[in-house]
C-alpha cells in the first residue's frame, strides 16, 4: 500500500489548487465514504492517492488526459509493491473514472466512491477557497454578471469572462447530481448550501449592499 509520504513526493509540482492538499481531503473523504458504504477501503485509498498523479496541473499539456496518465502511473506503483493484476486494474479504474468530464464511467463501488470523495472537494468552504483560486490562477474575476445566454445556455457572449461565479452556476451547483452514494449526496447538500450563500453574500458585498 502507497504511504502518504510516498505519495506526497508525487505531487511537489502541482498547483495550489491540485496540490497535495487536495489529494489528502480526498483520500480522508474517500475513506469516510468507504466505511459508511461497506467499499474495499485499500483500493479506494490507493486510488485516491494516485489519482491526480500525473499532469493533472492546469495548462499542463496532458492535464485533460491527466486520469489516463494516472492510471498508467498507478500500475507502475502498484506492480512494485507486488498487488495482483485484478486489484491493480480496480484502482486503474477508479482513477481514470474520476474526471468529472472523463467518458469512463465509475462502476465500481470503489470507482463511485473516489468519484463522490473528488467532487465534494469543489463543494462548501473548500469549494469557495478552490474556485476562487482557480479563477486567480486563470486571471479571471472573482465575480462578473453573467449574461442572458450563458443562464440559458452555459455559453458566454464574446468577451464575457468565465468568472468564479460562472464556474458555480456551470458546474459546482450540478455537481450533486452527479454523485452515486447516499453518504456523499447528503454531504454534497449540506456544502452546497453553504457555497450558494458565499455567493449570495459576495455579490452583494461586490454591489455595495453589505
Amino acid at each position: 500500500m502507497p504511504t502518504i509520504e510516498q505519495a506526497r513526493a508525487w505531487y511537489v509540482d502541482s498547483d495550489p489548487v491540485h496540490d497535495f492538499d487536495h489529494v489528502l481531503r480526498v483520500y480522508r473523504m474517500a475513506e469516510r465514504l468507504a466505511e459508511a458504504e461497506g467499499a474495499d477501503v485499500d483500493i479506494v485509498r490507493a486510488a485516491a492517492l494516485l489519482h491526480d498523479a500525473e499532469g493533472a496541473t492546469p495548462g499542463h499539456e496532458s492535464r485533460a488526459d491527466h486520469h489516463h496518465a494516472s492510471a498508467e502511473f498507478a500500475a507502475q506503483v502498484l506492480t512494485s509493491e507486488g498487488w495482483d493484476a485484478g486489484r491493480i486494474a480496480a484502482v486503474q479504474h477508479c482513477i481514470r473514472a474520476h474526471r468529472y468530464r472523463g467518458t469512463e464511467k465509475p462502476e465500481s463501488l470503489e470507482a463511485k466512491i473516489l468519484f463522490d470523495a473528488d467532487k465534494l472537494d469543489v463543494l462548501g468552504a473548500i469549494g469557495v477557497a478552490r474556485v476562487i483560486g482557480y479563477a486567480t490562477l486563470a486571471g479571471t474575476p472573482w465575480y462578473e454578471p453573467p449574461s442572458r445566454q450563458f443562464l440559458e445556455t452555459g455559453k458566454e457572449v464574446e468577451g464575457e469572462a468565465h468568472s468564479a461565479y460562472h464556474e458555480h452556476l456551470f458546474k459546482l451547483r450540478k455537481v450533486r447530481e452527479r454523485m452515486f452514494t447516499v453518504t456523499a449526496r447528503a454531504i454534497a447538500e449540506e456544502r452546497l448550501k453553504y457555497l450558494d450563500e458565499f455567493f449570495e453574500r459576495l455579490i452583494d458585498e461586490w454591489n455595495g449592499k453589505r
